[in-house]
């Protein structure tokens, strides 16, 4: 095939989205694989055959490639992994940025987790799941781990699975029960059913968790991870995100964990600030993953509120990121990643000021790699995704390289993290399927999606 308008090649792509030998070439532009064995390309080539990446190089045409392939002109433009989000609580999305000086945790528990919740029927929940998980593909992330924490009644988890569905996101729904209000008792045991109902292929979109916090400081003990919750995530072969780790108190459950042989690799502990050496020795020992959230942490002032990069990369491990909770945070990944350079940075030569240290610094590419390749690690899905390698899932990025704001291209990695927004995403790719084409989400009306997340959220607030 000859390469066609974008419009018209869009329309392509969508007819020939079932074909599970369709071929795309995307040439001619620079390439970022994340992966040091294949390296990046100033101008190279991904091959793409139905859901997966069959081939990367700097011109695979000149072997064949592009026969009977939808050729895709990257020219200008940047083609990157997606981004991978390690946690975000998606049902709260028609609340974004209602709390943007949020003082502290305290606040936002009673504001949103006590006050607003218990109001959320299965309605809202698809509504907030749908909305965050299309705002995750327009702004480039390609993969998104709902911690949904708000799951009332069987119908309110299932109405979180479906958006995942409905959106096409590479989604893993980590469930857990509410923290406070009336809720119908049937988590964990409802996790079995979900398992058996919704995620029965090992070859789907989505995957399943089961969330939890790390003590009973904030919602009480049924909460706090421990031999029992160990025993269902076993029991049912799913990987745990705990989120709320921060403090003394969270330091000695890892080390209760480590001592009852409950802390593992198939675990994801979120935030970590605030943590004793003990506890990192720990987590490092036991390959457990972590997910930063470094605006989260910055802003609203959990533990020390410093994201806690320096403390993982000394024990060993390299974190994922994420968005946490949009009632008062930035919704897209170039934030974090800014976010968390800029603060790392600027705690090392504040460090070294005056003392003659040289604190090491990270990196542009160090924080893409933590947005990518280990966040993917983070969710469970590294062999899947994360980076540009023949065999993984097509799940990438086509960024404008030439547009205003980055223009001219002189470092493809310094473009994405300190130069690219989501205004800069040309496309989106989940498995082979384009989610955002032409800059703009495919098969979504947002007059319809506008019209239902106001009306969501009014009836939410009118409730209070």
């Amino acid at each position: 095939m000859t390469t066609d308008p974008r419009a018209a090649l869009g329309e392509t792509l969508a007819a020939t989205a079932t074909d599970p030998l369709r071929r795309v070439l995307l040439t001619g532009g620079a390439v970022v694989t994340m992966d040091p064995v294949i390296g990046d390309f100033q101008q190279g080539d991904v091959l793409i055959e139905g859901t997966k990446i069959i081939d990367v190089g700097a011109d695979l045409r000149a072997h064949g490639a592009a026969d009977n392939a939808i050729i895709i002109d990257t020219t200008d433009a940047i083609v990157s992994p997606g981004f991978v989000d390690t946690h975000r609580h998606a049902w709260e999305a028609q609340l974004r940025r209602i709390m943007p000086d949020v003082n502290d945790l305290g606040e936002y528990v009673m504001s949103t987790l006590s006050g607003i919740a218990p109001l959320y029927q299965p309605a809202d929940m698809y509504t907030g799941t749908k909305l965050a998980a299309l705002t995750a593909l327009d702004s480039g992330i390609t993969c998104m781990l709902d911690f949904s924490h708000n799951s009332r009644t069987a119908d309110h988890s299932d109405a979180a699975i479906q958006a995942l569905t409905d959106t096409g996101i590479r989604g893993i729904h980590a469930s857990m029960r509410p923290h406070f209000g009336d809720w119908n008792e049937q988590w964990p045991a409802d996790l079995k059913r979900l398992k058996d109902r919704h995620f029965t292929s090992a070859d789907q979109l989505l995957t399943l968790r089961l969330a939890t916090l790390a003590t009973d400081e904030v919602a009480g003990p049924a909460l706090a991870y421990g031999q029992d919750l160990a025993a269902v995530a076993r029991d049912l072969d799913l990987w745990v995100s705990i989120d709320a780790v921060f403090g003394p108190t969270s330091s000695q459950a890892i080390l209760d964990w480590q001592r009852v042989g409950i802390l593992n690799e198939r675990m994801t502990l979120i935030h970590c600030t605030g943590l004793t050496d003990q506890a990192w020795a720990a987590m490092g020992n036991a390959g457990t993953t972590v997910a930063l959230a470094p605006s989260s942490d910055a802003q609203i002032g959990l533990e020390t509120a410093i994201p806690a990069v320096d403390e993982a990369l000394k024990a060993g491990i390299r974190p994922g990121l994420s968005i946490d909770v949009e009632v008062a945070l930035a919704s897209d990944m170039f934030t974090q990643m800014r976010t968390l350079l800029s603060i790392q940075r600027m705690l090392a030569v504040n460090t070294a000021y005056g003392t003659g240290e040289s604190p090491q610094r990270i990196t542009a590419r160090d924080v893409l790699d933590f947005a990518t390749v280990q966040g993917a690690n983070s969710n469970g899905l590294g062999h899947v995704t994360g980076s540009l390698i023949p065999g993984k899932q097509a799940d990438l990025l086509i960024i404008a390289a030439e547009d205003v704001n980055n223009m001219p291209l002189n470092d493809a990695v310094g473009t994405i993290v300190l130069g690219a927004d989501p205004r800069n995403v040309e496309a989106v790719f989940v498995a082979g399927q384009a989610r955002k084409w032409d800059r703009a989400l495919v098969d979504v009306d947002l007059t319809a999606l506008r019209n239902e997340v106001g009306a969501s959220r009014d009836r939410v607030l009118a409730a209070r």
